[in-house]
């Protein structure tokens, strides 16, 4: 039987120790296909590092392996190449060093596209960025604008062998030719098929190209150049030239990059994609961009790059705001419910104008814009939201059912646009239909509509539901909790009890009664069997670094509904002493088992022996006496003479 699947990886300077490439190369060499049906070349080109040596030894004593030693360019261009034209496989699937392959991936996509008769398999990517929809389901026949394939722009794909000779495709040495090549391989196939329902290949880190105006002018060129070759005139054809003109031009004149740019460079890059504009994106296009690019292609038209910074510094800072409204158990799912909206840079709502029945786009800096261009009635009309969970180790995400509701108010003539949604986590099907993973998962929130954005999911401003639950098969613990920074999660069994804790410690309270203090920390999940005995200890951060240590009782809660508490009865006073807390800053954490575990909170006792709970790695507002120290003493020896006094006041 000959070689199904030859693997093509450009190889260069990757470091001996460094543990992503280790990984790659374990990956493709552990697949589950047999040694004899699939092949790996190395293009390596001119490693310094010892690499060469370490492939070469590989190659020694596995037959399936070959190496490719290549005069130094610095491009995976030409490794990528060169590999493609020695592969004997009847499939090529182009990898890079970083890169990490499943190992089943080459099976299945080859399985796949041979029952497919596909020129070209794209395999389910991870890249710790949100799922891409081309992924939302395998496709034996996919459809390039309809079924979202311009958002896989990375060539990590299964190709035929003889379509890439037929189509003589291959990469150039010059910026934006993966994009070319991809486009071509995706608008030149008869059968391009997708394989969703699995992770094929995790990519790993990439620099982003950032070529100079001119080098932009003519890469954006060479893929214009494809499209028009390879398509008609028409729907197709605007969508995928809006596609690319958006991604790889326009998108480079706003945000902290384009301003931090020299006068200069702005200015060569205007000139550039100015010329573009004007020679090969015709107005009747801009239908096709979101509102905020068409601005910038109408000041590219006008000739104006003054206005066009002036744009791009009104809009710096907007930006995607997600609420988290509620967090329940549903039968065994938790339901989020959310609100989103976009805020412009200095944090107040997007206003729309109303014209009849028309929303019109406000844009934040003076400039004309057609009603027909500021027209964002029907972006308004299809806003959603999107909710993933992210895996905080390894990056994978997937997306989470969600339903979505567009809500406005209007004022005079403007009108305020926000969405509402309820997003529901299963954790026994969320990955996939397959189980979450254990772990910690990061809740991740991005908007579709006039201004899309992706952003984090913030904790309201009020205590919020932290009972964790039992989900269904496999049984186990699932707690919604937060970071440190506030940021929304949800942990698949947590390894301890403790650790349960921890994670929605940050909701502690305290209330004081007669001497002391009780401090009562949310337990998501306490077994039928009662919870542990347990011990809140508590370290002085500042003075003499004392430690306190208290029992702690358990108070069971109600699963799914209501949490349980850990209350704490700790002893305060205004002068603190050997057996209560004093005044300053105590960090807490909780004991079992003899095993400490840091808490999201700190704890702070004022003068008047009053605590209250800090989030975790603020630092209160400084005292009276050390404001003072610090404007005659400095910050440094202020803060030993802060100590000195407050230990001259306890003697």
């Amino acid at each position: 039987m000959g070689v199904k699947v030859s693997v093509v990886m450009p190889v260069s300077n990757p470091g001996l120790t460094n543990e992503a490439f280790g990984a790659c190369v374990r990956s493709v060499l552990e697949q589950s296909l047999p040694q004899e049906e699939y092949e790996v070349v190395f293009a390596d080109d001119g490693s310094t590092d010892g690499t060469r040596r370490r492939l070469d030894a590989i190659a020694g004593h596995r037959r399936n392996v070959r190496v490719l030693h290549l005069d130094h360019t610095g491009s995976a261009a030409r490794g990528r190449n060169v590999g493609v034209s020695v592969a004997r496989g009847e499939y090529v699937y182009l990898l890079n060093q970083y890169d990490r392959l499943e190992p089943w991936a080459l099976e299945r996509m080859y399985a796949m596209a041979v029952d497919a008769d596909a020129d070209v398999l794209v395999g389910r990517l991870a890249d710790g960025g949100p799922p891409q929809a081309a992924f939302a389901e395998n496709r034996d026949r996919a459809d390039i604008v309809r079924d979202h394939l311009l958002g896989v722009a990375t060539p990590h794909q299964l190709y035929s062998r003889e379509f890439l000779e037929a189509h003589q495709l291959r990469f150039a040495d010059r910026p934006l030719s993966e994009a070319a090549f991809v486009t071509k391989a995706y608008l030149a196939a008869k059968v391009v098929a997708v394989l969703g329902d699995e992770i094929c290949c995790h990519l790993g880190p990439a620099e982003e190209e950032w070529p100079d105006g001119e080098a932009l002018f003519d890469g954006l060129s060479a893929v214009f150049d494809v499209v028009e070759a390879y398509t008609e005139p028409g729907g197709q054809r605007d969508r995928v030239l809006a596609h690319w003109y958006r991604v790889l031009g326009l998108r480079r004149l706003g945000g902290a990059r384009f301003l931090a740019a020299s006068p200069e460079d702005r200015a060569v890059l205007f000139s550039f994609l100015r010329r573009l504009t004007l020679d090969r994106f015709p107005e009747d296009l801009d239908v096709h961009l979101p509102v905020h690019l068409r601005a910038r292609a109408a000041l590219l038209r006008q000739d104006r790059p003054e206005t066009l910074v002036g744009l791009a510094q009104a809009s710096h800072g907007t930006r995607v705001s997600a609420e988290l409204r509620d967090v329940r158990w549903d039968q065994g799912v938790l339901a989020l419910d959310l609100g989103v909206e976009v805020l412009a840079g200095d944090g107040s709502p997007l206003w729309l104008t109303a014209e009849g029945d028309r929303l019109l786009w406000n844009p934040p800096a003076p400039m004309s814009l057609p009603r027909e261009s500021a027209d964002v009635t029907d972006a308004v009309a299809r806003s959603r939201i999107d909710v993933y969970v992210r895996e905080t180790e390894t990056g994978v995400m997937y997306a989470l059912p969600v339903t979505t509701t567009v809500d406005r108010a209007v004022v005079g003539g403007q009108v305020r646009v926000w969405a509402t949604g309820r997003a529901r986590l299963d954790a026994s099907t969320a990955a996939l239909g397959r189980p979450l993973p254990s772990g910690l998962w990061e809740i991740h929130v991005r908007m579709r509509g006039v201004h899309p954005g992706r952003t984090r999911l913030a904790r309201p401003g009020v205590p919020t539901n932290c009972a964790g639950a039992l989900s269904d098969a496999p049984r186990r613990l699932v707690v919604p909790c937060w970071s440190e920074r506030g940021e929304f999660g949800v942990c698949v069994e947590p390894r301890s009890f403790s650790e349960s804790v921890a994670l929605v410690s940050s909701q502690a309270t305290v209330a004081h009664q007669e001497g002391h203090v009780f401090v009562v920390v949310p337990v998501p999940y306490v077994p039928p069997s009662g919870g542990p005995a347990a011990e809140l200890v508590l370290r002085e951060e500042e003075g003499r670094g004392r430690t306190m240590v208290v029992p702690a009782l358990i108070e069971p809660g109600v699963p799914g509904r209501v949490a349980g508490q850990l209350v704490a009865r700790v002893p305060v006073s205004r002068i603190g002493g050997e057996e209560c807390l004093g005044p300053g800053s105590w960090r807490p954490g909780l004991r079992v088992d003899q095993k400490d575990v840091d808490l999201l909170f700190g704890l702070v006792v004022g003068r008047g022996g009053q605590a209250r709970v800090m989030p975790a790695g603020a630092r209160p507002a400084p005292s009276r006496l050390r404001r003072l120290a610090v404007r005659v003493l400095g910050d440094r020896r202020s803060a030993r003479a802060a100590r000195v006094v407050r230990a001259r006041r306890r003697v």
